[in-house]
């Protein structure tokens, strides 16, 4: 398919506006594990409800029914495991999709013939086809609403656009069922809704009997962020001209072809443009060279700096999908690429870089990334900073394209492509920190680990947009488990100050203990501690339960390292979750300094 064809296969994604009716009915009581607040169209807010995920991990494994049948698929296992594990009927387990990764085979199922959506579970296996964690939301349901619909598509997609503000965006709607907070169950039309004049993206859940809006997913995830080389972080550390970057192991194609070739910003992992998916930016000389020196004392808005903003969304944007690629998230696990060329995954989903987006503007924001199910391209939205004269532009900050990008790879691997595994409060706040840890990662340049500040230029302030540095010292960053009893429950950046925080001195740790590698972006193969960082990180994403607590996260991240590193840093690892609070034994936000005898 040639580039043309690819513009107008992704321009399918434009919506227009719609309007506002109503809202959901909030719950009674909001948990950060099974709830998340919602404001939709009109400043109307909504309690969604996600039944509570249980999480068990088992070291080097435990057998399961078909352990040792040889030739048993990967479905047939993890059907018969949770049928046993659960001692529920196998006829209640829908195997959805799985994929084998270096560490693990992971599979992720739904519960009944007709989906559960928000009932599921999560199955990873070791190599010696033992499993290692287990993650579900299975309920045992009540009241289940009638298999056959008795309300029209057609009359549901007009309810989700009068009550989200936005309009049906044609990708093919599903029949699914629907847990409420009472256990009892609704059949529902789920339908995709969007506005990308005020940045909105949601999957709708309609009751299929009622009529009634019952749920949504919200596909945003929201941040507060010549090219500028990867391991900086804003312009005044400088621009470079940076030749060559593709990794071709990542990328065969290169980064600006599909298969066929383009001379412009736009390839098999990302488009960037502004004011439209076709306004990109071509070749400044032939050569497929790019070459827009910022002019940063002017306004962004003139040509040279739109198009030196598209090229570093383009630059960065490529990068990460190289980097993350070579630390697991790959087309079977759910990455963004137009072909895929037959390595599992579904296709036609590049990312899609929006510069200097307008629905943002003058809001004080930076960004937000869309994360839709595999499949559809996500989107990223960068705005300008306001705080200064002339304005500053996000797609210039590396930080911000980094944490947003994260949104897309955390959205994505948890759960097993969906992208709607991450919507409790709890779990949207790991979010965050998991972006700006990823954010930090990148721009680490050798094995000194100091105190790091986020997103400093856009704002126009040494101290960065978050509460307090991240940092080893517990007087420059105080921040610890219990501390969220006291954030802000809307706020769930303040929230996710204490996951990348927690983050932060993991990573310390083991570079500290490790050593640090200068080839990391390239090599994901050695032992330093910076490599053995991020392959946790990733690696934990696939194991998690759908909407991870702190807790799960945890557990994730040492089941991880078992699979990986046959559990070496297993100590160190407990001594720095409890020094923040999550020892064994930490829940419903109290500390717990405790670790795990043999340690």
């Amino acid at each position: 398919m040639g580039f043309f064809k690819m513009f107008l296969t992704l321009i399918s994604l434009v919506v227009t506006c719609g309007s506002t009716v109503f809202a959901l009915v909030a719950a009674p009581e909001v948990k950060y594990s099974t709830h998340h607040i919602q404001e939709v169209a009109n400043g109307l807010k909504v309690t969604i409800f996600h039944p509570e995920s249980t999480y068990e991990t088992f070291g080097r494994g435990i057998d399961h029914p078909l352990t040792k049948r040889a030739g048993s698929t990967i479905e047939d296992s993890t059907v018969s495991f949770i049928e046993s594990h659960l001692k529920i009927n196998s006829s209640t387990i829908k195997y959805r999709v799985g994929y084998s990764a270096e560490t693990a085979r992971h599979a992720y199922v739904n519960q009944d013939g007709i989906p559960f959506t928000n009932a599921v579970a999560n199955v990873a296996f070791n190599h010696d086809n033992k499993v290692v964690a287990f993650g579900s939301s299975f309920v045992t349901p009540k009241n289940i609403a009638p298999s056959k619909a008795t309300v029209t598509l057609e009359a549901a997609i007009t309810t989700a656009e009068k009550a989200l503000g936005g309009t049906f965006n044609q990708h093919p709607a599903k029949i699914e069922y629907l847990v409420r907070e009472d256990g009892s169950v609704v059949l529902t039309h789920v339908v995709q809704i969007q506005n990308e004049a005020v940045g909105i993206w949601y999957q709708a859940f309609v009751d299929a009997h009622t009529g009634d809006l019952a749920s949504i997913v919200d596909f945003v995830a929201h941040a507060s962020y010549f090219a500028l080389p990867i391991t900086k972080q804003a312009p005044p550390q400088g621009f470079q001209v940076v030749t060559n970057p593709q990794d071709l192991i990542a990328s065969p194609f290169g980064w600006h072809s599909n298969g066929n070739m383009s001379t412009i910003n736009s390839g098999n992992n990302a488009v960037s443009f502004r004011n439209g998916i076709i306004s990109t930016s071509g070749e400044s000389s032939p050569g497929l060279n790019f070459i827009y020196p910022a002019q940063l004392t002017a306004s962004p808005t003139i040509d040279a700096n739109v198009d030196a903003a598209r090229v570093n969304a383009f630059y960065v944007g490529n990068v990460l999908h190289d980097l993350s690629y070579r630390y697991g998230f790959t087309e079977a696990a759910f990455n963004f690429q137009f072909n895929n060329s037959g390595k599992g995954g579904l296709e036609i989903d590049p990312v899609l870089f929006s510069v200097q987006d307008p629905s943002g503007q003058n809001e004080g924001s930076d960004g937000l990334m869309m994360t839709p199910p595999d499949g559809q391209s996500p989107r990223v939205l960068l705005f300008l900073w306001t705080f200064t004269s002339p304005f500053r532009d996000s797609a210039l900050e590396n930080d911000i394209i980094t944490h947003e990008y994260t949104h897309g790879i955390t959205g994505r691997m948890t759960g097993g492509g969906t992208g709607q595994c991450l919507q409790t409060i709890e779990a949207r706040a790991l979010g965050e920190g998991w972006s700006d840890a990823v954010a930090e990662w990148t721009e680490h340049a050798s094995s000194a680990v100091p105190d790091y500040v986020f997103a400093s230029y856009g704002f126009n302030n040494a101290a960065g947009i978050r509460n307090h540095p991240y940092s080893t010292s517990t007087t420059v960053n105080p921040l610890r488990y219990s501390s969220i009893k006291t954030l802000n429950l809307v706020d769930i950046h303040d929230i996710g100050e204490v996951w990348a925080n927690i983050l932060h001195n993991l990573y310390a740790s083991l570079v500290f203990t490790s050593g640090w590698s200068s080839t990391a972006f390239t090599n994901p193969d050695g032992v330093e501690g910076n490599n053995m960082f991020l392959h946790l990180l990733i690696d934990a994403l696939a194991l998690q339960p759908c909407n991870p607590t702190f807790v799960s996260a945890r557990d994730a991240f040492i089941q991880a390292d078992i699979n990986r590193y046959s559990g070496i840093n297993r100590c160190l690892l407990w001594e720095i979750f409890a020094t923040r609070g999550l020892g064994v034994g930490a829940a419903n936000f109290v500390d717990s300094s405790v670790i795990p005898s043999g340690c």
